[in-house]
């Protein structure tokens, strides 16, 4: 299938701009670009009953509860490819998600690279999921690009510590260290996220001596998914990640574990929170929701 008409008027919009490419922009700069443009390229989230920002166990976190009552958790690792994005950069989305999905979103604000590389920001997602773990009655966690990488390695570990999670939701995650699938060829140049960027996040992500089979680098190379948490795999057609996020999906399949996978035809990288300029961002967050929704509160 071609680009939706949608992705191919923003990319042309994006191009007469003139903006640089993440590569090619400081770290610093474009995270500030990233978090400034935000609001307008998510348009009006949903209300939400309150928001307030807390510390996890040293790791600053955003909460959002769609009501007062006590509700189980959603604990969300936002994309950027490990080197932008924040708990702004994500506040629409995360806003949209605690009011459908009836359940408290806990959006964490993880250490970015290169200032805090592998494995730092493996650990804050670890620490903000355990804390959330005690303090809420059910835990699903959930995250896009970098953040469904960091989504897929924390799933891994809860399983091997122990700590129940109800489900994991990966969009267009990041799964492997490699640069080689048919979406890389057909999608790596030409569209909002290229080979050339990818390879500037993980540059600045996996450090120099960090070996790339480490599952906390590329889950995908773990010896043995059985066991994890059931999951969510949402993937967008005209991305060069899509084609790894399937691979994922198919191998916790054959690990025994119960996936969903869901591809959006003709979308692109980022289309997740990007509502304002696609419509098919509604049909994304409300399938995410409602998985959400149903395996932390499957009698309502």
């Amino acid at each position: 299938m071609a680009l939706d008409p949608q992705a191919v008027a923003w990319l042309e919009e994006v191009r007469a701009l003139g903006l640089p490419a993440y590569h090619e922009t400081p770290p610093v700069e474009g995270r500030k670009l990233m978090d400034e443009g935000s609001a307008a390229l998510y348009g009006d989230p949903d209300p939400v009953h309150s928001v307030e920002d807390a510390d996890a166990a040293g790791v600053p976190v955003r909460i959002y509860r769609p009501s007062d009552d006590e509700l189980p958790a959603l604990v969300y690792f936002h994309g950027g490819g490990w080197v932008l994005g924040s708990v702004r950069s994500h506040d629409g989305l995360c806003r949209t998600l605690a009011a459908r999905s009836g359940c408290v979103v806990v959006s964490v604000d993880y250490r970015l690279a290169p200032e805090h590389p592998f494995p730092a920001p493996v650990d804050d997602a670890w620490t903000a999921t355990a804390w959330a773990n005690d303090r809420f009655p059910g835990l699903a966690i959930a995250g896009d690009s970098a953040g469904g990488h960091l989504s897929a390695v924390t799933a891994l570990r809860a399983r091997d510590e122990g700590l129940t999670l109800a489900l994991q939701v990966l969009v267009y995650p990041v799964t492997d260290y490699a640069f080689d699938t048919g979406s890389y060829k057909e999608w790596g140049t030409g569209t909002n996220l290229t080979e050339d960027s990818m390879r500037w996040f993980w540059e600045h992500f996996v450090p120099d001596g960090v070996d790339a089979n480490d599952p906390r680098v590329s889950p995908f190379r773990a010896p043995e998914l059985r066991g994890v948490a059931p999951a969510l795999v949402v993937t967008a057609e005209c991305d060069p990640l899509s084609d790894e996020g399937e691979a994922y999906a198919k191998r916790l399949a054959e690990a025994g574990v119960q996936v969903s996978l869901s591809r959006y035809d003709g979308q692109i990288h980022g289309f997740f929170r990007l509502a304002a300029v696609f419509d098919r961002t509604q049909d994304a967050i409300d399938e995410v929701a409602g998985a959400v929704r149903t395996a932390l509160t499957p009698s309502r």
